[in-house]
C-alpha cells in the first residue's frame, strides 16, 4: 500500500483517526495470520489489500462507532477474506502440475532477526504442508489459537461461530496435526550442519553420503509447477528412491554456475540457489527427532513462487 493510497484522516469525537497508521501498525500481524492460512505470499498480499479496502469502506466518512478494538476488527476482516480466498486457491490446486508446496518466506542475508516476514511467520515449511490437509476453518482456528495465542472465545467472534464449535474445530485440528507432525524443533546449529551436509552431498552426487544423511522413510517434495525441474508428479518416499531422484538430477544438470546461499526460510536454516541474479531453487530440510538424519526435503523451483526471493551482494 503506497502512501498515496491512504485517504484523508477523518475526525472521531473531535480527534483525528489515523486510518493508515492503524492499518500499517497491524499489518505484520495480519500478514502472519493470512500467510499461515494460505501458504502464498501473493494471495496474502491480495487479501491484505482487500482488508484495507474493507477497513476504509466500513469507516465510511471516518466513524469508528461500534469498533471498540480496531486490532480485533482488522484480524476478523483479514481472516474472513482469507477464508474466501481459499476457494480460489483450491480451484488452482486442482490443475496444478505435481506436488504443491507453500511459497517460501526467505530472509535477507545477515538480517534474519530483523526481517518482518520472519517475525510474522512462526510456522515451518513442514508444518505448513501438514496444515494443507486441514479444512479452511480448522486451519484458521489452529493458526489463531496455536500460533498467535487467541482464545477460543476470541476466535468464535472472528469466524462467527460459537465457542463450543471453535473448541471442536481446535480439537480436530490439533489431533490431526499432532498425529502427523512431532512436536520437535531441531537446534539451529544442528539444523544448519545437517542442511550443509545434505546440500554438499546432493549437489556433488555423493550417493554414500546421501544414504547416510537421509532417513530410511524420507520423503522428497519437488514443486516446479510444471515450469521447472526437478519436479515429479508426486512426492517420492523412501531413501533409495530419494537418492536416485537427487543424484539423477545432479548428474543431468550439475552445479552449472549456480550460486548457493544459506538463508533462513520460514524460520529455519535452508539453502537458496541462484542462477545469476535469479532465484533457482529453495531447499528446506526437515530432521528426525534425533536431529541426525533428514526426514523430509522440500524443494521449490517454481519461478512464480520465488519472485520475492532476492540475491544480496556479499
Amino acid at each position: 500500500m503506497s502512501e498515496q493510497s491512504v485517504p484523508d484522516i477523518p475526525e472521531t469525537e473531535g480527534r483525528p483517526v489515523d486510518a493508515g497508521g492503524l492499518f500499517v501498525g497491524h499489518r505484520e500481524l495480519l500478514f502472519g495470520v493470512v500467510y499461515n492460512m494460505l501458504g502464498s505470499v501473493a494471495d496474502t498480499e491480495d487479501v491484505l489489500q482487500e482488508t484495507w479496502l474493507s477497513w476504509t469502506g466500513r469507516r465510511g466518512g471516518g466513524s469508528l462507532d461500534g469498533i471498540d478494538n480496531p486490532r480485533a476488527y482488522l484480524v476478523r476482516i483479514a481472516v474472513n477474506h482469507a477464508l474466501s480466498r481459499r476457494a480460489a486457491i483450491s480451484r488452482r490446486r486442482e490443475t496444478y502440475v505435481g506436488p504443491w508446496l507453500p511459497e517460501p518466506l526467505v530472509a535477507e542475508e545477515d538480517n534474519g532477526a530483523e526481517d518482518p516476514a520472519l517475525r510474522a511467520e512462526a510456522v515451518s515449511m513442514a508444518m505448513l504442508v501438514v496444515l494443507e490437509s486441514l479444512t479452511p476453518l480448522e486451519r484458521a482456528v489452529f493458526v489463531l489459537n496455536e500460533v498467535f495465542g487467541y482464545a477460543h472465545t476470541e476466535i468464535a467472534e472472528i469466524i462467527d461461530r460459537t465457542p463450543a464449535a471453535v473448541r471442536q474445530l481446535a480439537h480436530r485440528a490439533r489431533a490431526h496435526v499432532h498425529a502427523r507432525r512431532p512436536l520437535y524443533r531441531a537446534h539451529p546449529r544442528v539444523r544448519r550442519e545437517a542442511t550443509e551436509r545434505f546440500v554438499r552431498a546432493a549437489l556433488g552426487g555423493d550417493i554414500a553420503e546421501l544414504m547416510e544423511i537421509l532417513a530410511p522413510d524420507v520423503t522428497v517434495w519437488t514443486d516446479g509447477g510444471g515450469l521447472r525441474k526437478p519436479a515429479g508428479l508426486r512426492p517420492v518416499h523412501g531413501r533409495d528412491k530419494a537418492v536416485r531422484l537427487i543424484t539423477g538430477y545432479a548428474g543431468r544438470h550439475g552445479p552449472r554456475h549456480l550460486d548457493l546461499r544459506y538463508r533462513r526460510v520460514n524460520g529455519d536454516d535452508a539453502a537458496v540457489v541462484f542462477d545469476g541474479d535469479s532465484p533457482y531453487a529453495v531447499m528446506v530440510m526437515d530432521l528426525t527427532p534425533e536431529g541426525d538424519q533428514v526426514s523430509g526435503v522440500y524443494i521449490v523451483t517454481n519461478p512464480q513462487k520465488l519472485t520475492h526471493v532476492h540475491r544480496e551482494e556479499t
